[in-house]
């Protein structure tokens, strides 16, 4: 018998209704921590911080329709080097680092593992947890701010919006927001897995994320934000020294682009469920 063919009969065999119960079951509990702890204060404020100054700004600020143009700029600003690069990744960070070091801190993850249940669906259901959760937030932040910059326009913001191509651009950020926090929380899940502390692995992966214009072409590619900036409807040029040093990779279609990053999330994610196998639980060490 074939490997393929011992493959297809081992998943036959699986009991897929008993995993798809005890997912939703770890998903159900997991949903109620991310949304209602008062731990999850911060993670509010980094998602909505920026509608309530973009608001703020409408309702001070006379519009004029020959202003549009900026204020699409500014949100592009707002979006890339906010939202991606500070809001979403230290929201991941905090939010997806606490998945597993949170139940060790306070001593509950022997609950998960002591239950009659793949310590991979523990992982998947945490997984899938976080990202509601952060891409509910930050979409919702992003929607605000969005409605927030071209509401105070009247008709010519609509027309914007509705009749060119300002809805097109709304569905792109709302997308970029969903990959963001996929591909950032499995790298932070499967880190959290890896180290105690995520502050030292964090400051290295924020550099990465941020410097990576100036490394080779295929190192780039190694990057969650390489294919989150090909995705961006509203593209920023780069400025002052780092234009010296970046490297011009080529562009890469969002066929390609999005693929590309939920295969990277996946390598990472699989990665997580080999190593909660040889995971055991310290609290001493805590």
């Amino acid at each position: 018998m074939s490997w393929f063919a011992r493959l297809r009969r081992r998943l036959a065999d699986a009991p897929w209704q008993l995993w798809t119960s005890q997912l939703i079951s770890v998903l159900r509990i997991e949903m109620r921590k991310n949304f209602w702890m008062r731990r999850s204060i911060w993670i509010y404020l980094l998602a909505f911080g920026p509608a309530a100054t973009v608001g703020l700004r409408a309702l001070l600020e006379r519009a004029y329709v020959s202003m549009i143009p900026d204020d699409t700029q500014v949100l592009a600003l707002i979006f890339q080097i906010y939202y991606l690069h500070l809001g979403i990744f230290f929201g991941c960070m905090g939010l997806f680092s606490w998945l597993f070091r949170g139940e060790v801190v306070e001593k509950t993850l022997h609950y998960y593992f002591l239950a009659p249940m793949r310590r991979e669906l523990v992982v998947i259901g945490k997984f899938l947890a976080g990202v509601t959760a952060s891409t509910v937030l930050f979409g919702l932040g992003v929607l605000l701010s969005f409605t927030f910059m071209y509401a105070h326009f009247g008709a010519a913001g609509r027309a914007f919006v509705f009749d060119g191509p300002g809805l097109g651009h709304l569905l792109s950020y709302l997308g970029v927001t969903a990959l963001a926090c996929i591909g950032y929380g499995s790298l932070f899940l499967a880190l959290s897995l890896v180290f105690k502390n995520p502050i030292l692995p964090g400051i290295v992966v924020l550099l990465w994320e941020t410097f990576h214009a100036v490394l080779p072409a295929l190192l780039q590619k190694l990057s969650i934000m390489f294919y989150l900036k090909q995705l961006c409807p509203v593209s920023i040029p780069p400025e002052g020294v780092l234009v010296l040093f970046t490297v011009v990779a080529e562009p890469v279609p969002g066929w390609i682009a999005v693929p590309g990053l939920l295969g990277l999330c996946s390598v990472i994610l699989l990665f997580a469920c080999l190593r909660i196998r040889q995971t055991e639980i310290s609290y001493l060490a805590d």
